[in-house]
């Protein structure tokens, strides 16, 4: 089950990773807008589901303006589900809101990322160095009782807990993501591509050069994630 909190949050990669293995792709849809984040939709319930996994947001965890009717909710939700050991893989804002569900703190962070970034992993077979495609303003920290996987010169880029994992990054893009997330966004996305020292058109080429690496590190973390977080005690 994936939760979109806005239209430019795609399953993408980790989608087709996740078919795969056989899963079968629910997407549950939230807020209709980018400039909007308001939604009193029910979430579902977990029965039946097998695993979760919370997309990213072009919001703040702590903007209550714009996700103040249903953070609380979800936070809810992933606590629920890391009590009846059901496996969550948390995603840019859902690797923030799996960490505060948990007791960690998101915040902005010292300096936003945005492009294909290397990070330094303790566990590359879970967490391959990347680089990972990066688009992101705020941070978390790792929460009590769980293990930092990996970090950058920004902070902390992924960290597991039971049967939780959460990653800053976004390895679930490619070119048509992030396509989207420049057409929704129109002149904003590209002062913040100006921003983070980019442009348009090399995010765009980045993303076509390193489509089949990001596919194979994908399948890694995706498999690993199934078989050691997932799987393990």
């Amino acid at each position: 089950m994936f939760l979109q909190h806005d239209p430019g949050s795609r399953p993408g990669l980790i989608g087709d990773a996740l078919a795969d293995h056989g899963f079968t792709i629910e997407l549950v849809g939230m807020s209709d807008t980018i400039e909007d984040g308001t939604w009193h939709g029910a979430l579902p319930e977990l029965d039946g589901v097998d695993l979760v996994v919370p997309l990213g947001a072009i919001w703040s965890l702590y903007d209550t303006s714009q996700v103040g009717s249903w953070i609380d909710r979800e936070l809810a939700l992933l606590r629920a589900a890391d009590a009846r050991g059901l496996p969550v893989l948390g995603i840019c804002f859902g690797g923030q809101a799996l960490a505060a569900a948990h007791g960690g703190r998101v915040a902005a962070s010292a300096r936003p990322e945005i492009g294909w970034v290397t990070i330094d992993s303790d566990d590359p077979d879970l967490i391959p160095e990347g680089p990972w495609m990066q688009w992101h303003s705020d941070g978390f920290t790792v929460p009590p009782d769980a293990v930092e996987v990996a970090r950058n010169d920004v902070g902390p880029q992924a960290f597991r807990l039971r049967r939780n994992l959460g990653v800053q990054f976004h390895p679930e893009v490619d070119e048509d993501n992030v396509r989207t997330w420049i057409d929704l966004g129109g002149e904003d996305s590209i002062a913040a591509l100006a921003a983070g020292g980019t442009t348009v058109d090399e995010v765009l080429a980045d993303a076509r050069e390193h489509l089949h690496r990001a596919e194979a590190d994908v399948a890694r973390l995706v498999a690993r994630f199934l078989d050691d977080v997932v799987g393990g005690p």
